[in-house]
């Protein structure tokens, strides 16, 4: 499954530059949070496939949630046969609807635990901040959950999609690693791969 992961950056290349055929071959997007409903949409819309997308920690400036999309925040979604698991947001720094303390985040984890057991796991974990120490930056704002490495310690999802954490912060914030066997990406601005499970 050709896949292509968008957060944080509206990609100039696929908004500004968009010619016909720049989204030819793709089979389903995945939005990894803070980027405007018109961008969604625009993106759902010329590829004509389906989109799915969790909460940034900036999105409680939504007026409404993007038409044509699917929200897997909170939830365990199965698309073609892969298994995803959502879960938006990032480490409270300060008031928010989309903003986490460490307990919290565990909390909505545990609420999926059942639905994620009687599956067998899941293949894909989409988030909007990173797992702490995995590409996330040592200060409040861009600290990543302890609880995101023990589900993937746990589950050993193939894939790991993250945002928030922008590739221009750093020279040393890899845009593809490897964690553990799980593939990591950060999905800021856009991400082109293909998924097998």
């Amino acid at each position: 499954m050709r896949v292509l992961t968008v957060s944080d950056v509206e990609s100039e290349y696929l908004y500004d530059y968009y010619a016909p055929g720049k989204l030819d071959g793709i089979d389903l997007i995945i939005a990894c949070g803070d980027l405007s409903v018109e961008y969604l949409e625009f993106l759902v819309t010329l590829a004509d496939v389906p989109l799915l997308y969790i909460h940034g920690n900036h999105d409680d400036k939504f007026k409404r949630e993007p038409e044509g999309c699917i929200c897997i925040d909170d939830k365990f979604f199965e698309y073609n046969g892969v298994r995803f698991v959502g879960l938006g947001g990032s480490y409270r720094y300060k008031e928010g609807k989309y903003m986490y303390s460490e307990r919290q985040m565990k909390f909505r984890i545990q609420k999926l635990w059942f639905k994620i057991r009687r599956h067998g796991g899941f293949d894909v974990l989409v988030t909007h901040s990173p797992a702490r120490h995995l590409n996330d930056l040592d200060n409040h704002t861009h600290r990543g959950f302890e609880c995101f490495n023990k589900l993937l310690e746990r589950f050993k999802p193939k894939y790991f999609f993250h945002g928030h954490v922008h590739t221009n912060y750093g020279a040393r914030i890899p845009r593809r690693c490897e964690h553990n066997g799980t593939i990591v990406i950060n999905a800021t601005d856009h991400y082109f791969l293909d998924v097998e499970v």
